[in-house]
């Protein structure tokens, strides 16, 4: 298995994603979590005393922390309720957030801060400290969420340095959940085919496309891009984190050697700075959000002579790829 680690680097991340070993991704495994971390309380609506919130939705918020000390309890209350999905467990969420180390009073970097981005993970997966990674189960997109983490449900008992919390210190997040992806998602629209010499494409919808290889047709020795369903997001730039769905063939049989429908459905990668294979990099960079794009990949952009565990050495790769999201 290969992962891409945690984008993150402030908080205790783990893998964004985990793919079979012929996927696109290159980067090496990161730590696994702690097996005696201590238990997470389950979360309460309130507690006495509790921090108040001011500021609008999508704008970093003003956390206000009262007089005396934290209840020591795991607290999730909705602010505002929004008016979209709700999230699901596994779902792919992007969360806006503001903190605040309660025990110290000074505020803990945001990703309104400038040159930061909003926060992308699996929804109750268990790849981020619990006060997010429990705390939008449940609620809808578009709500503002007030969680009070004390250590078992924030940074445990070491805390984390690189943002000032001590092992024993209590953080106030206040979380704006703007989008929601679930796993079977899948691009929607009317598809064109590339061009008769290129691999034709069958929608299936919520389930892996059917790719078929021309037959007699050599295979290109240059990268082919065609965009089959055109999104109206805003273009896909190097260094961000995708959401995908995707699947791959060979050009040489059309035999299928992975798909992200056959290990869990929807999943994230960072495109534009080597972390996937060149094809990708330069096929999807560019490409509004909400493409459905097809890519006939040559060997010297995919793995080269080096055999991967479904793909023979020298092989040019097919895939067709649904871009959901970019963060």
């Amino acid at each position: 298995m290969r992962r891409i680690a945690g984008l993150l680097a402030a908080l205790p991340l783990l893998a964004l994603v985990a793919c079979s070993s012929s996927t696109p991704v290159k980067s090496g495994p990161s730590a696994a979590p702690s097996s005696s971390a201590p238990a997470v309380p389950s979360p309460v609506g309130s507690a006495s005393p509790m921090p108040t919130v001011s500021g609008d939705f999508g704008k970093k918020a003003v956390i206000t922390i009262p007089p005396g000390q934290p209840s020591g309890q795991f607290v999730v209350s909705t602010l505002s309720e929004g008016d979209g999905a709700g999230v699901n467990k596994g779902d792919w969420v992007t969360v806006n957030y503001t903190a605040k180390n309660w025990t110290t009073g000074k505020d803990v970097p945001s990703s309104y801060d400038a040159g930061s981005k909003p926060q992308l993970y699996q929804a109750g997966s268990g790849q981020l400290v619990p006060a997010f990674d429990q705390s939008v189960v449940g609620k809808k997109v578009g709500s503002r969420v007030l969680v009070v983490a004390p250590p078992a449900a924030g940074f445990g008992s070491t805390g984390n340095t690189a943002l000032s919390v001590g092992g024993q210190d209590t953080v106030v997040f206040v979380l704006d959940i703007m989008e929601d992806v679930p796993q079977d998602s899948a691009v929607t629209g009317t598809m064109t085919q590339a061009p008769p010499t290129s691999p034709q494409v069958k929608d299936n919808g919520k389930a892996a496309p059917t790719i078929t290889v021309p037959k007699d047709q050599p295979a290109p020795t240059d990268l082919q891009t065609s965009v089959l369903i055109k999104g109206d997001g805003k273009p896909v730039q190097a260094g961000q984190t995708l959401v995908v769905q995707y699947t791959g063939v060979l050009y040489s049989n059309g035999q299928q050697f992975d798909s992200s429908w056959s290990h869990g459905g929807a999943q994230a990668l960072q495109v534009g700075t080597g972390s996937v294979i060149q094809g990708w990099d330069k096929g999807l960079v560019g490409q509004p959000v909400g493409s459905r794009v097809l890519l006939v990949i040559p060997p010297a952009l995919g793995y080269g002579d080096k055999a991967q565990s479904s793909i023979p050495a020298n092989s040019t790769l097919v895939f067709v790829i649904d871009i959901l999201e970019a963060v």
